[in-house]
């Protein structure tokens, strides 16, 4: 498994809620996606993205977070791909 981890461009909650269908659908169709959610600010709105993927290579996952419409919406300062070992829950 492998976890991807976004960080928000500052003020870009609109460019998030904008393209937040198109993500949703983007995780239904690849069928990858074993669990996901946002990261809150201090204001409880949505500032990042964690996303856990069923994938076996770290370059599936990176073509899995490059294919996000997040990501092609320009919305993210950072993406990280770290490759993850699930041992509680």
């Amino acid at each position: 498994m492998f976890a991807v981890i976004c960080t928000d461009k500052p003020g870009s909650l609109e460019v998030r809620k904008s393209n937040r269908d198109a993500h949703l659908a983007y995780i239904e169709e690849t069928g990858v996606v074993l669990m996901a959610g946002p990261f809150l600010d201090d204001n409880g709105d949505m500032c990042g993205s964690l996303v856990i993927l069923s994938v076996t290579t770290r370059a599936a996952a990176m073509d899995w977070a490059k294919g996000d419409p997040y990501a092609k919406a320009e919305l993210f300062s950072d993406v990280r791909v770290e490759e993850w070992k699930k041992v509680v829950g």
